[in-house]
């Protein structure tokens, strides 16, 4: 029987182990590099808000700007892409066709409402809207959205603000003062704000059980205290509250990074 060299063996072996070695390298290559480049696309991927506004009392073109400004500030893995529907005119009540498709809010991040409509009323109306937050679309809620459906009977809108409110002091400056200093949203902001322009305190009927203030203020008016800043937990969705936002509100940067961080907060992306 012939006997095969050591030398030949040793061939062999590098042959292989080398074979072996490029098609361990191909299979690193295939999983590590689509992880990066899934990774990499991800970072890149635009912040998307839906913005809801409109209707009475308020410069909702110009907050609409404040407010995505104030995320381009904060968001640093991509760029900020706001849609902003902005419909109902300047009056009380407003019916929007949008949420007539029930994936409305589908491919967002997170969905804001700052609209002001007190008169619509139609539980089957305001339902479609309250439902998709249930089911888990993140939500922040600002100022005069505490009002809007303020004339209907049924609670689903407030649950999920996650405050009752009907009426707001008359517009006046106040301090704000931070009940939860640890946490993010709220981190970095003094513990007795002065905020440099005049805003309207809404009387907080009710704090709804899943529901945390963050930081409250007392009224001139009543010298009672209530929430300003808050977050709540409604079905499956974060929701982050609160009834500051009037007028030159918007002007102020401590008010826009907290509003910014509550927006990041809700979306579950804000960083400590």
């Amino acid at each position: 029987m012939n006997q095969a060299s050591p030398s030949l063996f040793k061939r062999i072996f590098n042959t292989a182990f080398f074979s072996a070695g490029i098609l361990m390298a191909l299979i690193i290559i295939l999983l590590f590099g689509t992880s990066s480049k899934t990774v990499a696309a991800e970072a890149k991927k635009p912040f998307r808000i839906l913005l809801i506004t409109g209707g009475c009392c308020h410069n909702y073109v110009f907050q609409a700007q404040a407010l995505k400004e104030a995320m381009e500030k904060v968001v640093k893995r991509a760029a900020v892409d706001v849609n902003v529907v902005n419909e109902g005119g300047t009056g009380t009540q407003y019916v929007a066709p949008l949420y007539d498709d029930p994936n409305w809010a589908k491919g967002y991040d997170v969905v804001v409402h700052n609209e002001c409509f007190a008169d619509t009323k139609d539980p089957n109306y305001f339902r479609k809207i309250t439902r998709a937050h249930y089911a888990g679309v993140p939500a922040v809620v600002i100022h005069c959205a505490m009002h809007t459906y303020r004339s209907a009977t049924e609670d689903d809108w407030r649950e999920m603000l996650g405050v009752t409110s009907k009426r707001h002091d008359r517009q006046v400056k106040f301090s704000v003062k931070i009940d939860d200093l640890k946490n993010p949203i709220v981190k970095g902001m003094p513990a007795e704000w002065n905020p440099t322009a005049s805003d309207e305190l809404y009387n907080i009927d009710k704090l709804w059980p899943n529901a945390k203030a963050l930081a409250s203020a007392v009224s001139v008016e009543s010298k009672k205290t209530y929430p300003v800043v808050w977050t709540n937990q409604y079905g499956k969705a974060r929701v982050f509250g609160t009834t500051l936002g009037h007028g030159d509100t918007w002007k102020d940067p401590i008010f826009t990074n907290m509003l910014s961080r509550g927006i990041l907060w809700a979306a579950g992306d804000l960083k400590k």
